[in-house]
């Protein structure tokens, strides 16, 4: 098994590495004057027609490498990084610099963002020098440095297609390739920004020059012009509308303030991509087909898992107003610490979904998962009122989960948690991870210390979460855990709670239509998934030939006129999603009808987890309420917390001192200023034994 990994990984690397040698060399003279009359003859055939090159070159080394590595994670199961890579992993993810408004940036990141700058830097200047002493297109007469001016426009939008070509990856949340370097969709999202800022500006460049041309040489109308046999301006002038107010709607400022507007505007992606296409033509767009292919495969297959109910057994109302949903699930449903779930609620929203932190653990607990949900915005203050009142069920549909492909923590020899608010809820799954772990007596755990930060000292409630309530002494023995609280707006201990501080749990009766939550094509989701992305793109590439053969090509050669330059890319984006849809479909139906059997014991099964769920408040934390401290989970958390009132940990001071140990891994979650403030510190060379990572759920 093991020769078949390293023959997969082989394979993808060689792949992978054409794939980039083409991007390189596709702008240069060698390319264009020697390599393309050549390559031409050969793939731009009667089948495929113009598109050939690209589809074979750029577009067909991607999806075999997507197909590759469904395989590859499929093979590796339980997935363990040998000595020299976790070393390789942990030089290439030292922080290299904390800065706005790039945020914190690791060494690979910095490496692979100057090397992809390079590429852009580098197809620029070649393709001018094609247009400036080439071939300098000036069908219009114009003047010489005008016929340049607009020749820096067209190129220029030609280095914003090369973003194109890696702006969906980002944010294919059950991508099988981001994981083969270590990413997730979620600490992906940065990417997809970075690269929507480069292209977005390239395209308003592009439009704006060739505008300004346009007026010079009084044709400004060309801008409404929709040429059957050429590039239609006007598609490219809608489709830059779109992607200006995409823009705008997405950037921070405006996101923060009207989330609402940002979330519909972006889903204007799907018109974006059509009119662009119909722009660029079929040529261009497979030199970016496939990352909008495996991004519309994920998206079709999230839009099938979230037609299912999910069977939600019962909510918890912490004392702090904040909420933890625990749901039924399927034994064979395995996720890592820090995953996340998207959730809807038809009730409060016909098409929001939103990301919550899963803080239960799949090897720990094997039947539920739960996510702990903090009451902010008007989605989440809906959701606390609906489950405040008197409903004894709720419709809600899931998606996910999702999250990094390998979490180990136990290579560290001590562990040091830092969170802000509710950035505690990851490192609840990580701390249940790690008593999973414990059961196994031969793995060595690391130490763990927790520090966490809140305003309010009613929120410390979210340590009772910690903990599952049914575990015992023994559960938990090997586990050495010191947490040490801050409360930074209370000087004091209050003397009183009001009865609303007190634990609510409510249990629902189960619906008829309501399912465990299972992976979206059951087990072995990998292999099932590659073959999903072989069997559509292989549909696609032989309907795209029929279609090319007897029906364009008639059109081109026999009747002496030109197939319309607009549906030549129609039929790409036509085919492409509905060689999607069937495959898609036909393999997921299959795996639904295969897994019924396990579906329909699930749901005669009215579950309920048995939550030793106190009489009185949660809060240990709360004068004037006794607790059930002869509760296991509960005394533990007691003890091994230290609280502290008005102050805010003294990060640096915390994490010098543990210089002492041999290997400190640094998680952080929280605040943007938090997060900078520990790179900094583990950046800053005063300890060569911290080891940083960050999670953000900022989007």
């Amino acid at each position: 098994m093991g020769n078949m990994r390293s023959l997969v990984k082989t394979l993808m690397v060689v792949l992978f590495l054409g794939w980039i040698f083409v991007w390189i060399m596709i702008s240069t003279n060698l390319f264009k004057s020697k390599w393309t009359p050549k390559l031409s003859k050969y793939l731009n055939t009667t089948y495929f027609g113009p598109q050939g090159t690209n589809l074979v070159l750029l577009t067909v080394p991607m999806m075999f490498i997507a197909v590759l590595s469904c395989v590859y994670l499929h093979i590796q199961k339980k997935p363990t990084q040998p000595q020299r890579e976790w070393k390789l992993k942990r030089i290439m993810g030292r922080v290299i610099m904390v800065m706005n408004p790039l945020g914190i940036v690791t060494a690979t990141e910095l490496t692979f963002s100057l090397l992809f700058v390079a590429l852009l830097a580098w197809s620029l200047y070649n393709y001018l020098y094609l247009s400036y002493h080439v071939h300098l297109h000036n069908d219009d007469n114009a003047k010489i440095w005008q016929a340049k001016f607009r020749a820096f426009g067209l190129r220029i939008g030609y280095v914003g297609n090369i973003c194109w070509a890696f702006l969906f990856f980002p944010v294919t949340r059950a991508s099988t390739i981001l994981p083969l370097v270590g990413l997730t969709s979620e600490s992906s999202i940065k990417y997809h920004i970075w690269l929507g800022h480069v292209s977005n500006f390239c395209f308003l460049v592009h439009t704006v020059v060739f505008l300004i041309y346009w007026a010079m040489i009084n044709k400004l109308m060309e801008t409404f012009a929709w040429n059957p046999t050429y590039v239609p301006n006007l598609a490219g002038t809608i489709a830059m509308v779109i992607g200006i107010a995409m823009w705008v709607t997405s950037l921070p400022s405006f996101r923060r303030k009207k989330f609402e507007i940002f979330f519909y505007t972006h889903h204007l992606y799907g018109l974006y991509i059509v009119f662009y296409v119909i722009h660029v033509g079929d040529s261009w767009f497979c030199m970016i087909l496939p990352n909008i292919f495996l991004f519309f495969i994920d998206r079709y297959l999230r839009f099938l898992q979230s037609t299912k109910r999910s069977r939600l057994v019962s909510a918890r109302i912490l004392p702090s107003d904040n909420l933890e949903l625990t749901f039924s699930k399927t034994p064979g449903l395995h996720y890592t610490p820090t995953s996340i779930l998207f959730l809807h609620v038809p009730s409060i929203s016909k098409i929001q979904w939103h990301p919550f932190t899963i803080t239960s653990s799949s090897n720990l607990e094997k039947d539920t998962l739960s996510v702990v949900i903090r009451r902010q915005g008007s989605w989440t203050q809906k959701l606390y009122t609906h489950l405040s009142s008197s409903i004894d069920s709720l419709e809600v549909s899931t998606e996910g989960p999702y999250g990094p492909n390998s979490f180990d923590v136990s290579r560290h020899n001590s562990l040091i948690l830092v969170s802000g608010g509710s950035g505690i809820t990851p490192f609840i799954s990580v701390i249940r991870e790690l008593i999973s772990q414990s059961q196994n007596k031969s793995t060595k755990l690391p130490d763990v210390l927790l520090v966490c930060s809140f305003k309010h000292y009613h929120d410390l409630a979210f340590l009772d979460l910690i903990f599952p309530l049914d575990m015992s002494a023994s559960d938990i023995s090997r586990l050495n855990l010191r947490i040490e609280a801050y409360i930074t707006r209370e000087d004091k201990k209050p003397e009183t709670t009001d009865d609303h501080r007190l634990l609510q749990t409510k249990w629902f009766k189960p619906q008829p239509l309501d399912s465990p939550i299972s992976p979206v094509l059951g087990p072995n989701n990998f292999l099932w998934l590659g073959v999903v992305i072989l069997s559509s793109f292989v549909m696609f590439l032989l309907l795209i030939g029929i279609v090319t053969r007897y029906y364009i090509y008639p059109v081109d050669h026999n009747t002496g006129s030109i197939y319309n330059f607009s549906y030549r890319g129609l039929w790409d984006m036509f085919l492409g999603s509905a060689c999607i849809f069937i495959s898609s479909s036909v393999v997921f139906l299959w795996r639904k009808k295969q897994n019924k059997e396990g579906d329909k014991e699930f749901k005669n099964q009215v579950q309920s987890v048995e939550f030793q769920t106190p009489t009185s408040s949660p809060g240990s934390w709360f004068h004037g309420h006794e607790r059930e401290l002869e509760s296991v989970p509960y005394q533990s958390i007691v003890q091994a917390t230290s609280v502290h009132f008005g102050s805010k940990p003294n990060l640096k001071k915390i994490l010098l001192e543990a210089e002492g140990s041999e290997d400190v891994g640094v998680m952080v979650c929280g605040p943007r200023k938090m997060r900078h403030e520990v790179a900094k510190i583990c950046s800053s060379g005063l300890a060569k034994n911290l080891h940083f990572e960050a999670i953000s759920f900022n989007w």
